[in-house]
């Protein structure tokens, strides 16, 4: 008796995700584009070499306290992040509300003094539509110097150290 052996190789790319022309409103965790008009896509090699003169600004949601903690129990979680960037934990959401562009617009001009010229790296973490939000919302705020990095913190603890990073008190205070 003869064995038919049958291989067959199926080779399963990540199909490319066309890049919206407006922020992304659907889930915030999946595959993102590979691109980002008006901004550039840089790896952590080119934020290295970037970040002494650049806003790092961070996107990144707060983490979420494990569902298998009891209620009562002390949750304090540490988010750790590129040394020097600023955190505004939930900037990047598809939201088109007034209310919330005016917010990030205040406090990018606050954080850049009101350059637009300054080059700023947007980045959370990988699959993540937060930072795509972020990076194309300052584009469209006229921004001329923005850098997405789309593999976020965890695509730099790869290559370089985190830091632990504090909510920016300022973004913090505006949601109250």
């Amino acid at each position: 008796m003869a064995l038919l052996l049958i291989t067959s190789v199926v080779t399963c790319a990540a199909a490319e995700v066309a890049e919206p022309q407006e922020l992304w409103d659907g889930p915030m965790h999946g595959e993102t584009p590979s691109t980002l008009a008006g901004a550039q896509v840089v790896d952590a090699p080119a934020i290295a070499a970037l970040r002494q003169g650049a806003l790092l600004l961070d996107v990144a949601e707060t983490p979420k306290k494990p569902g298998n903690m009891a209620p009562d129990s002390l949750w304090r979680p540490i988010h750790m992040s590129i040394p020097g960037a600023v955190w505004l934990v939930g900037a990047g959401l598809g939201s088109s509300s007034p209310a919330f562009q005016s917010k990030f617009d205040e406090r990018l001009a606050g954080l850049t003094g009101g350059d637009k010229q300054k080059p700023i790296v947007v980045f959370c973490h990988p699959k993540c539509w937060g930072s795509w939000n972020a990076a194309k919302r300052l584009v469209m705020l006229g921004y001329a110097r923005v850098y997405w990095f789309r593999e976020g913190v965890e695509g730099w603890q790869e290559k370089f150290e985190a830091a632990p990073v504090e909510p920016d008190a300022t973004w913090a205070d505006a949601e109250k």
